[in-house]
């Protein structure tokens, strides 16, 4: 999985805070925040929603929440998707994980971390960590919710070495019922806050758990978190993991948020699944012309792997 950081490392890999090659990049840490008493405090705010033209889209399908081993994962009635206020395609994208900042001239979009405000006058998405547990969110874990965390063998937390993350445990669904409640206690925080739709990210984590969980785990954990967006009156994003674009039924998501599609050919395959709903972040400026060429119609931006501030340094925006 590959996303952007800001934590101020010379280089960065994939989805939050993760130190890596010039090669990689990698994706924000999150303070966590919570939208009950049982979640980490956050401080909510609630910005001007902007106008944006409502998608048609289908319904998500009965068996969305799937089932496993005998035990029952359905996420529930479907949610009616047709009203869902999706993002503009094609507009201009800005991804600010690494910190919230104006918007250049002409941006539409612009994606921030679910404790930042949303951009007044524009479409706003609220990125989500939650098949994972920030480094700064581990004690909120361990000591509060210790029975959803990822065990080895010993009973030791695994870790996704990767990342430095706890992984969280969607391997039951009984487990995958209590993290939704947590998790989906920050799809309403980015619902308050005024967001108009959210990102998942670490859908793959199953694919680092040394076989614990599976990919029908993250599956049926996504459609449970995709009803609770939509519930709120919210599109969801599938981050990443293209080779779950042909599940994306079962998932229950709305459109795409996808890094470095050109980089590993990819956009093609998220194009099959979400047609000009993909919004692709490129960080190597030959993949974001490749990008601009081949995908005229689809959001690309090119920013730079730590998603720096205009005050920094290493600032590079720049769209299609």
């Amino acid at each position: 999985m590959r996303i952007a950081c800001w934590f101020g490392l010379a280089f960065v890999v994939a989805c939050s805070g993760k130190v890596a090659s010039p090669d990689d990049s990698s994706r924000m840490s999150q303070v966590p925040p919570g939208a009950s008493n049982q979640l980490p405090p956050s401080t909510p705010s609630t910005p001007t929603t902007p106008s944006t033209p409502t998608m048609p889209m289908t319904m998500a399908p009965k068996d969305a929440g799937m089932r496993d081993a005998g035990q029952k994962t359905d996420a529930g009635m479907p949610t009616d998707t047709t009203k869902l206020k999706m993002p503009p395609a094609g507009a201009a994208l800005d991804y600010q994980l690494g910190g919230a900042y104006d918007p250049p001239s002409g941006v539409k979009i612009v994606s921030r971390d679910r404790t930042a405000k949303p951009a007044a006058g524009l479409y706003n998405i609220c990125y989500v960590n939650g098949f994972q547990a920030q480094p700064d969110e581990e004690d909120f874990w361990m000591s509060q919710h210790a029975e959803l965390v990822l065990r080895d063998s010993k009973g030791d937390p695994v870790i996704d070495e990767d990342w430095n993350e706890l992984m969280l445990d969607t391997s039951t669904a009984d487990k995958r019922k209590a993290l939704a409640e947590i998790v989906g206690g920050y799809i309403d925080g980015c619902a308050k806050s005024g967001f108009d739709a959210v990102e998942i990210d670490n859908l793959d984590s199953f694919s680092r758990s040394g076989g614990r969980l599976s990919e029908q785990n993250a599956i049926d954990f996504m459609a449970l978190l995709s009803k609770r967006a939509h519930d709120k009156g919210m599109p969801i994003a599938q981050k990443n993991s293209s080779e779950l674009v042909s599940k994306r039924a079962k998932l229950g998501t709305d459109f795409a948020v996808a890094e470095e599609c050109n980089r590993y050919d990819e956009c093609g395959d998220y194009t099959a699944g979400y047609g000009d709903q993909v919004f692709v972040i490129e960080y190597r400026k030959g993949d974001f012309d490749k990008g601009c060429k081949a995908f005229p119609n689809l959001s690309i931006v090119l920013r730079d792997v730590n998603l720096s501030t205009p005050n920094g340094s290493a600032y590079v925006f720049e769209g299609c």
